[in-house]
């Protein structure tokens, strides 16, 4: 059996890109994935602060020298994925990571919290942003959460309807 073209299932929806600015900002959490030397993927946690601004872009704080930086200066191509299994909700946004080293952006994003990683906070000396330009995401969305989502796969069983069926899943372009 033949594969959808992916390419031509992406669409520039504004209200799904609305959906998905609203959806991201709930989930602190993201996992980044880069593309190590030797080709593998690496995947490792990050925090968006609640900074998600989603005009396609999205900014992590990070040290300048650290691995992923390396990783990202070889490869640009990213994926920063959101999971909140609390309400059902997952996120995957394909894009382009750059570092950037704007004081004034920093000092924008900035938050206190933030200190228990940059000790120094914005005068930390390696203190530097990632930004990943989007290109493409998808989410699913469970609007009724975990138990009900057990009981509609209970109730797929038996009505044949997919389980994918009982919630939003978008596939959208961000350019």
């Amino acid at each position: 059996m033949s594969q959808p073209n992916e390419t031509e299932t992406y669409k520039h929806d504004p209200e799904a890109q609305k959906k998905l600015r609203e959806m991201a900002k709930n989930i602190d959490i993201a996992m980044l994935t880069t593309v190590d030397t030797d080709g593998t993927l690496r995947s490792r946690p990050m925090s968006t602060n609640g900074e998600v601004e989603f005009d396609g872009d999205l900014w992590f704080f990070t040290y300048g020298s650290s691995h992923k930086v390396d990783e990202i200066e070889r490869q640009p191509k990213v994926n920063v994925a959101f999971s909140d299994t609390r309400t059902q909700t997952y996120i995957s946004i394909s894009g382009t990571a750059e570092l950037v080293r704007d004081e004034a952006k920093i000092k924008e994003l900035w938050k206190p919290e933030l200190k228990a990683w940059f000790p120094k906070g914005t005068d930390e000396p390696d203190i530097a942003l990632l930004k990943v330009s989007g290109v493409k995401a998808e989410y699913w969305d469970s609007p009724s959460g975990i138990v009900a989502t057990a009981v509609g796969l209970v109730k797929s069983l038996t009505t044949g309807k997919a389980p994918s069926e009982m919630g939003d899943h978008e596939k959208i372009s961000l350019t």
